[in-house]
């Protein structure tokens, strides 16, 4: 039997929700089809556009802030927003959707898991 791992250190961490040890993306977004160490199917994980939604409210708060407090603190030309807040949002976007689809993926599969023992095993539809 497996140890119980935490979904947000199993999200952080973008590993497996159960084991916490297999890789949980096959790609730069994409989920694995299987776990490589417990076998756990994934294929049918989906975290939605929930961590799109969070990150974008996220990391826009804080591009606006950074861009205010440059422009109120050094007034530098347009191309200096640009040249700095770009890779901030491309670089943070991309990193904190993976932190936040892992960390989701491994919320849900955590509730799933919880219903799964509470029904003995049978689903709701049973």
């Amino acid at each position: 039997m497996l140890k119980p791992v935490s979904p947000f250190s199993a999200g952080v961490a973008m590993r497996c929700p159960r084991c916490g040890k297999g890789k949980l993306y096959d790609g730069l977004l994409k989920i694995t089809d299987r776990c490589t160490v417990c076998d756990l199917d994934l294929s049918a994980e989906d975290s939605g556009d929930g961590a799109v939604a969070f990150v974008t409210l996220i990391i826009g708060g804080i591009a606006v802030g950074v861009a205010l407090w440059m422009e109120g603190a050094f007034a530098p030309p347009l191309w200096v927003h640009w040249v700095v807040l770009l890779p901030l949002i491309l670089g943070g976007s991309l990193l904190a959707t993976r932190w936040f689809k892992a960390t989701l993926v491994a919320l849900q599969f955590c509730r799933r898991s919880e219903d799964y023992k509470e029904n003995n095993g049978k689903s709701e539809d049973d």
